[in-house]
């Protein structure tokens, strides 16, 4: 009668479950974690390590997280859980970036443009933090940890202030100056925009070449050599994009060492550059002949008519020539017409060549319309002005050419819509200005700045040093309502500051410390410049937005959370367009402020996109958000996706790809759960056998774990998340899945509960999952402190209240042991394709159905004797037999039916793996086959082995 041995086998067990039903479990796993203040426990824990301070670039407290946001949230607090883990104290002090035109807008649509500006301040501050509240429980719900009930914001009073006072600290060092020029102009936010405001995509414009009339025939016949020109009537001819630019024209710029030549034409004479002759003559369909042609520094002293001359005497002005390198002759005519209000090379040419600001014709309005004085044009909307003007330049006889010319052209970012360049009256910092003190100007500063920061990827160096080097000044002003003031004093008639506008500046932030910006509003000048306050007017622009987050280095650091942070901080981690944003901002003012960056490292990760690499978007119905992700799936798969995704470049999400990280993901807890069932009982204070104890395979498991955790340990420091995913998983799946925990299995399953054997598998075991849990917890936060709550042994609440483990040792590193266990591995990989054919052919069900013979050099098979008895349980079959051979040949003349052979090469050596069908009976209990399987008369159905197990002291093991 067959005998139950099922109480006599150690079956795993354990409570973790197998499904992770994440979006469910989640949520409670929260709950628990801030009834806790699990976030005040670990730094509570960490207290008196060296610091570590990554500084969170503040998102937009406007609309819902998307998915954008959550790999931004989940890479910072993957980086600082791995720093907890690596011994630092790390905090992280979530921001949001509160001021500026969209929330402005949104007040505007829904109460209007007329609401005084202290209401529209009341109804900004109520909306901005009514979306904060709606963005940090999502954040939350990510897992990321934080100081959410202390975030910094920058329209907190502490933080304005901050701002104003390092406005103050800029203006004595004196980078800050105020001038016109022409600056970055969206209509529809009525006012200036930074260069990380301007985005471009494709615009078709009118293009034109238009021809500016002689004004003085004899001049023009003198500068190229003539004594009189053959022709009375002539014109030197531009290209242009723009022709709404064409009314403020002002200048011509030639390039002084291009060759120009006065070509007569059946139209009339005209100047073009030389080489642009055949061309141009081409594209008008016009025949002509090259009279003379001289270096454009001959014509320096013409003048011309403007090309609106003819038409209304409001353009009875001369155009000078002035010269300039920026023209060039890819296309065009070589010529560049001159608006100095709508270029900056126009701009900056005419200043050089002595006008004046009040000379600079500027009839764009803020809204984009012409100016009522502009003859012709006023009134009219600058976009729609065009074929208007271009109407009129033909009417004029100055049109020689129109057509449709589709490029690139700048847009405003948050509108869409395109902006011009606009000369305005703003307040910037220098980029070129030497500071009061002498030294080194801000772009030297910047740039040297740049050299000594480390980037993650490597590539965005040079992406900063490039946009550092060809940067203009900075516009820092801007006309809006919702803003940290530039709380200026400025004289009504001469313009200039305030004698002791530093001081003066001072009392003002005090004054916003208390009472926010809007105590700007309500000061009366007099309280602090008393009498002299009829002479002076307060100055109503704010600071651009990306000067509020750029100073938080100044203003949170070292400001209003000085108590956490600290400067410079040691990682600033941001998506790649902030290399325009908010890390060049940042630069910028820390290298006005302190002379160096504000940051150590910085780190860049790309966009999301779709599996075709289409930028995610409504209108293609491909976006995925992060809510339905972690609705649906949790957010563990969501953050493991982040991980292991390479954010160096664009980051692909689909629903396919999210099902193989979810099967990725079951492989890791699967092999968690399996490592805790196998925990069942013990007790690592009782049971622990020290690694030099251990049976050999679970000495070299260990050795796996330790070189595993130098890698991981290693990647985390360079921020290569996906390669600690990867080798995590293949960990998981072929040293644990496919190797160790296949063959202790039996071990753990047979032997006694206290035996030597079992309880050196279950220390390896324990030691090989404090490891991992670690590995795991910056990435799988939820799943981390799940195993963490399941393992046995007193612990802390927390995986993250620890370090990383220190229990692991290499004793299988030597030369000598990896050779051992290279041969023995490679000979096992062979005989497991052996085994694998005969299942295909149907030889053979479970592999403990076959015995196999391993003929090798005497050599070989004398480092493989002494555990002969044991190499079974390391192959996974009922036998295993060595032979040695002085010469090993492949083996034939063997029975097809019954075996199969293949080869293993092993350092240039082959060993033939033979397998067969063992015909020795089964036994019940461990399901090998052995002949000694009822050799006990109390046990008929089960091996020797076993027997020993159940009632005798234990099979002594000490190899595998």
């Amino acid at each position: 009668m067959t005998q139950d041995y099922k109480s006599t086998i150690n079956l795993p067990q354990t409570t973790f479950p197998m499904r992770g039903d994440l979006p469910k479990r989640e949520p409670g796993w929260l709950a628990e974690w801030e009834k806790a203040d699990r976030y005040a426990q670990i730094q509570a824990k960490a207290k008196g390590r060296p610091m570590f301070v990554l500084h969170d670039g503040p998102p937009y407290a406007n609309g819902a997280i998307h998915l954008g946001h959550a790999i931004n949230k989940i890479l910072k607090d993957v980086v600082v859980k791995s720093k907890l883990l690596a011994g630092f104290h790390a905090p992280y002090v979530p921001g949001w970036d509160c001021h500026g035109m969209p929330i402005e807008i949104q007040i505007e649509k829904q109460f209007g443009k007329e609401l005084p500006t202290l209401d529209v301040m009341s109804k900004a501050r109520a909306y901005a933090n009514a979306q904060i509240d709606k963005q940090k429980s999502d954040f939350k719900r990510l897992g990321v940890l934080g100081e959410w009930d202390r975030p910094y914001l920058t329209m907190a009073p502490q933080n304005e202030a901050g701002e104003i006072r390092a406005l103050a600290e800029l203006l004595r060092k004196g980078y800050i100056y105020r001038g016109l020029k022409p600056v970055n102009w969206c209509f529809d936010c009525g006012s200036a925009l930074a260069e990380a405001e301007v985005e471009y995509e494709d615009k078709v414009d009118i293009a034109i070449d238009v021809g500016f009339a002689f004004d003085d025939p004899a001049a023009v016949a003198k500068a190229f050599g003539l004594e009189k020109l053959p022709k009375p009537n002539g014109q030197i001819v531009i290209w242009t994009t723009t022709p709404w630019t064409i009314p403020a024209n002002q200048a011509l710029n030639l390039h002084p060492e291009f060759s120009y030549s006065l070509v007569d034409t059946t139209k009339g004479l005209l100047i073009l550059a030389t080489e642009r002759v055949e061309e141009c003559l081409k594209t008008y369909g016009l025949d002509g002949q090259i009279i003379a042609s001289v270096p454009g520094q001959a014509l320096s002293d013409l003048k011309f008519r403007h090309p609106l001359y003819a038409v209304d005497p409001g353009y009875a002005r001369l155009s000078p020539v002035y010269f300039g390198d920026y023209v060039t002759l890819d296309t065009g005519t070589g010529v560049v017409h001159s608006s100095p209000a709508y270029g900056v090379e126009d701009f900056q040419s005419c200043k050089a060549h002595g006008m004046k600001d009040a000379d600079i014709l500027n009839p764009v309005m803020g809204n984009g319309v012409y100016a009522s004085w502009l003859p012709l044009f006023g009134g009219m909307f600058l976009w729609k002005a065009n074929p208007k003007i271009v109407e009129a330049l033909d009417q004029a006889g100055s049109l020689l050419h129109q057509h449709k010319y589709a490029h690139s052209y700048m847009h405003c970012w948050r509108h869409k819509t395109p902006i011009i360049y606009r000369a305005t009256s703003q307040w910037f910092a220098g980029m070129d200005i030497t500071p009061k003190d002498g030294g080194k100007t801000l772009r030297e500063v910047a740039l040297e700045g740049v050299e000594a920061t480390q980037f993650f990827p490597a590539w965005g160096k040079q992406r900063l040093h490039s946009m550092i080097v060809d940067r203009p000044d900075w516009t820092l002003s801007r006309q809006r309502q919702w803003g940290v003031p530039m709380a200026f004093f400025v004289h009504r008639e001469s313009g200039e500051l305030h004698p002791r506008t530093p001081e003066l500046l001072e009392e003002i932030a005090k004054r916003v410390e208390q009472g926010g910006i809007e105590a700007w509003q309500t000061l009366d000048p007099a309280e602090l410049l008393g009498t002299d306050a009829e002479n002076y007017e307060k100055n109503r622009d704010t600071l651009d937005v990306w000067f509020d987050s750029g100073t938080t280095h100044w203003h949170v650091l070292r400001g209003s959370h000085a108590d956490v942070q600290a400067f410079p901080a040691d990682l600033y981690l941001e998506g790649s367009d902030q290399h325009r944003g908010w890390f060049h901002s940042s630069l910028l003012t820390a290298s006005m402020l302190d002379g160096k960056p504000p940051y150590k490292q910085l780190l860049t990760h790309g966009f999301s996109v779709d599996a075709q690499g289409r930028k995610m978007s409504k209108s293609l119905g491909n976006g995925i958000e992060p809510q339905d992700i972690m609705n649906r799936m949790g957010a563990d798969i969501l953050r493991l996706w982040v991980a292991s995704t390479d954010y160096r470049y664009e980051m692909s999400l689909s629903e396919e790809i999210l099902k193989r990280v979810s099967d990725m993901y079951r492989r890791i807890r699967n092999t968690a759960r399996f490592l805790l069932g196998n925990l069942d009982g013990f007790d690592p204070a009782k049971h622990m056998v020290p690694v030099e104890q251990s049976l050999l395979l679970d000495q070299w498991a260990i050795s796996q774990a330790h070189e595993m955790q130098q890698t991981v340990i290693a990647a985390y420091e360079r921020y290569d998340f996906p390669e600690i995913v990867q080798r995590v998983q293949n960990f998981c799946t072929t040293e644990m899945g496919a190797l160790y925990l296949d063959i202790t299995k039996d071990r753990l399953y047979t032997t006694p509960t206290d035996s030597h054997g079992r309880r050196s598998a279950q220390s390896a075991m324990y030691r090989i999952l404090e490891a991992m849990v670690r590995w795991l917890a910056p990435m799988l936060s939820f799943t981390a402190e799940e195993i963490w709550q399941h393992m046995p042994g007193e612990r802390g609440e927390s995986v993250l209240f620890e370090t990383w483990y220190d229990g692991l040792a290499n004793t299988q590193g030597s030369p000598a042991q990896r050779r051992y266990w290279s041969e023995l591995l490679a000979i096992r990989d062979t005989a497991s394709r052996v085994l694998e054919e005969m299942r295909k052919n149907e030889k053979l069900g479970a592999a403990l159905e076959a015995e196999l013979t391993i003929h090798a050099e005497p050599e070989l098979i004398q480092r493989f004797t002494a555990m002969a008895d044991e190499l079974r349980f390391f192959f996974i079959t009922s036998d295993v037999k060595l032979h040695a051979a002085t010469k090993v040949e492949p083996l034939v003349g063997l029975d097809g039916e019954s075996a199969l052979v293949n080869a293993a090469d092993i350092e240039g050596k082959t060993a033939w793996v033979r397998a067969a069908v063992t015909l020795a009976p089964k036994c019940i209990r461990c399901w090998h086959r052995r002949d000694d399987v009822g050799s006990h008369p109390d046990h008929p159905e089960i091996c020797g082995r076993c027997v020993s197990n159940v009632e005798g002291p234990g099979e002594d093991r000490r190899w595998f």
